[in-house]
């Protein structure tokens, strides 16, 4: 026999006159139903002052939990009572990666008590050897750029911190050489990619708060696809109450409002390293993140991940990202297509297309672009 446990306190009626009259004691004991189980689709109770049972045919709650026989140790010889676990919406879920995000980033902060000094030296054509003084684990390459001049600040994407490529608010970690990588560089293809990749993220945080609490918002994955094939994606699973919905040209332009909103609070994204573990705690409530994160900390010896964050949306992505949403422009979702998949919920691609608020384009060429970005990439 399978028994769905759950409590739930029914409250008693109101004590009649007489009741009031009878001792302290005696109202003490006066009886209060605890629900404890399911028989036969019938809710059993039991009070909490005497041994004797009884039915109703009152539904049992949504979220009580499931034991089979043989599951948990006596199961089959008695019913177990367990605390009422609370169902998150997608905004609850969504405010609780960010307050682990937050804590953990303050946690490594609060390691090195200790300022520690390092030189960081600019490599780059203007203002070559350029020294700076900043401080180990807290200045980033944009504190760097905040010394140059404020075009550094504004048209920087990525740096290059001894030859290897890294986040404009990625903290230094030691003594280097940095250089700074614009959109306007001969080679800009390591910096379309992280373009691509944070428009991704923009879109990524678009679709998980379009939709009203009701309507659940499952993140799967952002394809990692070239610039040259026209759009960038997010894959995602909508409600099952939404299977049937495909989102008009006004949606579509409703989402692409909500991104330039985004853009235009000029937020800066940010990015930690964190233990396996304290990814795992983050992506609690999303089986698909956490497949990656276990996958990606399989990949290093010391088991870390990389999270980024913008405003107060965190996502695990391959890294690394522009400096700020600012640097996007012109912004647009313009599909969303329905995925073959074995599994049973539906999966959908939404697709977009933008390009930089340096490198602005005609109405005409922007039409094909956006005309051709509608197409399924893969």
């Amino acid at each position: 026999m399978a028994v769905r446990a759950h409590t739930q306190a029914f409250i008693p009626k109101a004590s009649t006159t007489s009741e009031a009259k009878q001792p302290e004691r005696n109202r003490e004991r006066r009886k209060t139903f605890v629900a404890v189980g399911v028989s036969g689709g019938r809710e059993v109770r039991r009070t909490s002052q005497s041994r004797w049972w009884r039915t109703s045919e009152r539904k049992p709650a949504m979220a009580s939990v499931w034991f089979s026989r043989g599951f948990w140790r006596g199961c089959s010889k008695r019913l177990i009572s367990t605390a009422f676990i609370p169902q998150l919406s997608t905004a609850e879920i969504a405010q609780r990666r960010n307050d682990l995000f937050t804590k953990e980033k303050e946690r490594q902060l609060s390691l090195n008590p200790r300022i520690e000094k390092i030189e960081v030296k600019h490599v780059g054509k203007s203002h070559p050897g350029t020294l700076f003084i900043m401080n180990k684990g807290l200045s980033t390459p944009y504190s760097c750029a905040m010394h140059l001049s404020e075009w550094y600040t504004k048209r920087s994407v990525l740096a290059l911190v001894d030859g290897q490529l890294w986040d404009m608010y990625r903290p230094l970690t030691h003594s280097c050489e940095i250089q700074f990588l614009t959109f306007k560089d001969e080679d800009a293809e390591e910096v379309n990619k992280a373009y691509w990749r944070s428009c991704v993220m923009i879109l990524g945080c678009v679709l998980e708060q379009a939709f009203k609490d009701e309507y659940s918002v499952t993140l799967v994955k952002a394809p990692e696809v070239p610039v040259t094939s026209g759009a960038f994606c997010y894959d995602v699973i909508l409600d099952s109450k939404l299977d049937a919905w495909m989102p008009a040209e006004e949606s579509l332009r409703s989402l692409s409002k909500d991104a330039f909103r985004l853009i235009q609070k000029d937020l800066p994204f940010e990015v930690l390293d964190v233990d396996a573990k304290v990814a795992l705690e983050i992506f609690e409530y999303n089986k698909f993140k956490q497949d990656m994160v276990e996958e990606r900390a399989a990949q290093n010896s010391k088991g870390v991940v990389p999270v980024h964050r913008f405003g107060d949306f965190v996502d695990i992505s391959e890294g690394p990202h522009i400096s700020r949403t600012s640097l996007c422009d012109q912004y647009e979702v313009t599909a969303a297509h329905n995925l073959q998949s074995s599994q049973s919920e539906l999966r959908r691609r939404f697709q977009g297309i933008s390009v930089p608020h340096h490198l602005k384009l005609y109405h005409t060429i922007w039409h094909r672009l956006r005309k051709r970005s509608q197409n399924l990439v893969s």
